[in-house]
């Protein structure tokens, strides 16, 4: 398997892993929901409902990236050519490089230092934090892989810039 068969299968992976938590969240909403309409409780849903919202947030963010999805302002870029453009393209993606390492790095310790330190919930489900947190790492760790990937591309004239035409929608 080539490397970019397998960088793509690991972005493709978290994504996957961020839509099977989206449907876990429309599991506990609607065990919530339903537990209100016949008068039954399950304790916790909410703070599990909470911990898989994040999850799926941070899940899919390299897959995102790896789209062209994220928001980013093209505004400098557009009017740049040649050299210009390529170096800040590449200041950019060095930039992001960096900030997304040191976020992977403090989310991972996070997690860490939560196991460390039995940190449970404070809400009635008194889950281990650690175990949510570590969904929230992965993502962090994913996307700075991803962000590497990108400038690794940019440097050597392989990155294709994806651009949606479709207008913003704030609907």
């Amino acid at each position: 398997m080539t490397m970019r068969k397998t960088l793509d299968s690991i972005y493709n992976g978290a994504a996957a892993l961020a839509a099977t938590c989206m449907v876990g969240l429309l599991g506990m909403v609607m065990l919530s929901v339903l537990g209100r309409q016949f008068n039954f409780h399950v304790p916790g849903t909410d703070a599990y409902a909470g911990y898989l919202m994040a999850a799926s947030g941070f899940l899919a963010l390299a897959h995102t990236l790896k789209r062209g999805e994220h928001i980013r302002v093209t505004l400098l870029l557009a009017n740049l050519k040649g050299r210009w453009k390529k170096g800040m393209a590449l200041w950019a993606l060095g930039f992001a490089s960096v900030l997304s390492i040191m976020f992977a790095w403090s989310c991972c310790r996070l997690a860490w230092q939560s196991h460390t330190f039995n940190d449970i919930s404070t809400s009635n489900d008194s889950t281990p934090l650690w175990l949510p947190q570590i969904a929230m790492a992965l993502g962090a760790l994913i996307l700075a892989l991803a962000f590497l990937d990108e400038l690794v591309l940019e440097i050597t004239g392989q990155r294709v810039e994806t651009h949606n035409d479709e207008p913003l929608r704030s609907e």
